[in-house]
């Protein structure tokens, strides 16, 4: 069975060259970031990733968490990883320094979390969710908080969670019942949650667990809940575990996938009530656990990609030693013998579409990313706020493209395997069956849709968007060559952005009409910014390769063959889903289930 390779080249190229990174550089909060600094980490997470996470990524499914009376019991390969993770301290990459972290930019961490993705992606749940609660509790928890919870947490010792969900409560928020209840200084509460990606585990001594509860007498819906801290074992004075709290994992879920990621159902208050601590004012809580909600969806977003790099690569090494039949092609042995599958038309239409894919979606993440760390931490206030509210536009591109991209090239991997693609033993059907809960955990596409239409786009009506086609437009405008094929597929993105221009302004029509009809078409929407602006950082990939083609022409030359693929086989689709949103969504909004 092949083993994963830590794509570093792709990593480089996409950090360095096409979304330069270099910007850090300047800030103040990242003045010792350089692209050396970035490239040495991400060799060390690729060591990591390929010698320790990657061999218990098939045995992890097999044998999958356990549920006891006593608490969940993880793969003990899984447990001495973790050990290893924290000794190696990667834990504390991304957390404030002031409690143990080495701040490194969210540009980096992202980079390195398609790593561990790719490598075992069961593992990766556990310190993605750490880092979210890391986040939540940063921004809006108590300087008593940050110091009782943080420094332990960075450290790898803790883990954190995110409680939302409930069985009567799935995306919808507002119907949430766990009760908080008054007591002295804190509060107990009363509750179940469902659906709580590593609830409990043997990992560490103390769990943190972030959960959504209405205090009695709140008001009622969204407005009424409040987020708190609710440990594993409460904390003694010196910051060591103490007594149990009053909550427990009383079942796990039997997945598709990610078996090695304990998906718990957590009781609160069974004896007495859990005692919780307030996180920031009463009732502020969902804008506070969406704090952790945007760092999630960036994190899941690139776990579709990251899967599908995975994908792709067993899929290469199989095409490549796999002979079956005799293709015609340019490439024929000269003494007519059979060739490898990889020299397949259609074979190469599925790698290409991995390949291309991929990359897209790569760059759209970090990118995103990078915009996040310009508007955290520019000197340049308009600066800030434009590369936040361009951060948070893509979110939901990012979140929901690239999970749906992650199922399809997950797909298309056991396709390219043929009949052996359906045997577990190939390894490829695990990528599809970890890929799949993606498009759903951290908000559905649909969710994520309505987000980017109802939300980021009519917020400012659509200037955010706008500025940003503007940009593609300007950049793609300026660049020039004498290679045939870069002006044509210049000129096929340049009229896709016009596309993507024309369809903005059509689902805002269509909304100011009728909310209904705008969310019929707010996924082809979604999906058209994702093929565009995909597009847009193919293009550039284009030019640069033919620009530096002789620093290494075996690499370039394939950035300049998946570019050309992605214009005429991934971008095509953006006439399509143009038409699909300019026809209003009328066919959708207006039928009827009951006929259905």
């Amino acid at each position: 069975m092949p083993m994963y390779r830590a794509p570093l080249k792709e990593l480089r190229f996409a950090l360095h060259e096409l979304i330069q990174d270099r910007q850090l550089a300047g800030l103040e909060s990242f003045a010792d970031y350089s692209p050396d600094f970035a490239d040495s980490v991400l060799e060390e997470a690729a060591k990591f990733a390929e010698d320790v996470l990657d061999p218990i990524n098939a045995s992890g499914d097999r044998e999958g968490a356990q549920w006891t009376d006593q608490g969940v019991r993880m793969p003990q390969a899984f447990k001495n990883a973790y050990d290893s993770y924290v000794a190696a301290g990667w834990t504390q990459l991304r957390g404030p320094a002031e409690f143990g972290g080495q701040a490194a930019p969210t540009v980096l961490g992202t980079a390195v979390e398609e790593i561990w993705a790719s490598a075992n992606l069961a593992f990766k749940l556990c310190p993605m969710l750490t880092q979210g609660a890391i986040e939540a509790i940063e921004r809006c928890g108590s300087t008593q908080q940050k110091q009782r919870y943080l420094p332990k947490m960075i450290a790898g010792e803790w883990t954190g969670t995110m409680n939302l969900t409930e069985p009567q409560a799935g995306s919808d928020l507002a119907a949430i019942r766990t009760r908080a209840v008054p007591d002295g200084d804190g509060f107990r509460l009363f509750g179940q949650k469902i659906f709580i990606t590593y609830g409990d585990h043997d990992y560490t001594a103390n769990i943190v667990h972030m959960v959504l509860a209405r205090i009695e007498g709140a008001p009622s819906g969204n407005r009424g809940i409040s987020l708190f801290i609710v440990p594993k074992h409460l904390v003694n004075a010196d910051g060591s575990p103490g007594a149990r709290n009053d909550v427990r994992c009383v079942s796990i879920e039997r997945k598709l996938g990610i078996h090695a990621s304990p998906t718990c159902v957590m009781a609160y208050g069974d004896k007495g009530g859990a005692l919780g601590e307030l996180v920031g004012e009463p009732n502020r809580g969902l804008e506070y656990m969406f704090i952790m909600m945007n760092a999630a969806r960036l994190s899941v977003g690139l776990e579709g990609y990251a899967v599908a790099e995975r994908a792709y690569q067993r899929a290469l090494d199989w095409a490549r030693t796999r002979v079956q039949g005799r293709p015609r092609t340019t490439q024929e042995s000269s003494d007519g013998k059979s060739l490898p599958i990889a020299y397949h038309p259609d074979v190469k239409r599925m790698l290409l579409t991995m390949r291309a894919s991929t990359d897209a979606a790569r760059a759209i993440a970090l990118y995103t990313a990078l915009q996040l760390d310009l508007g955290k931490r520019s000197a340049d206030a308009q600066q800030r706020a434009l590369c936040m509210a361009r951060g948070e536009l893509l979110i939901p591109i990012v979140k929901a493209w690239s999970t749906e991209l992650g199922v399809t090239l997950a797909s298309l991997g056991i396709q390219v395997h043929g009949g052996m693609g359906f045997i577990e033993e190939t390894g490829a059907a695990q990528q599809l069956r970890d890929a799949r809960i993606a498009t759903i955990y951290e908000g559905t596409t649909g969710i994520q849709a309505a987000d980017l239409v109802g939300r980021k786009l009519v917020r400012d009506d659509a200037a955010t968007m706008r500025l940003l086609i503007a940009e593609m437009r300007a950049q793609l405008g300026a660049l020039s060559s004498k290679d045939a094929l870069l002006t044509k597929n210049l000129a096929t993105t340049t009229e896709a952005i016009s596309l993507l221009e024309s369809a903005t302004a059509a689902i805002m029509r269509t909304y100011k009409q009728g909310v209904q009809n705008a969310l019929a078409v707010s996924v082809p929407y979604l999906t058209l910014c994702g093929v565009v602006i995909g597009g847009w950082f193919m293009a550039r990939a284009h030019a640069i390769a033919v620009a530096k083609q002789s620093d290494d022409p075996e690499f370039y030359a394939a950035k300049r063959q998946a570019a050309c693929f992605y214009v005429d086989y991934v971008l095509a689709d953006a006439w399509s889903l143009h038409r699909v949103i300019d026809a209003g969504g009328a066919s959708v909004s207006d039928s009827d289930p009951a006929m259905f």
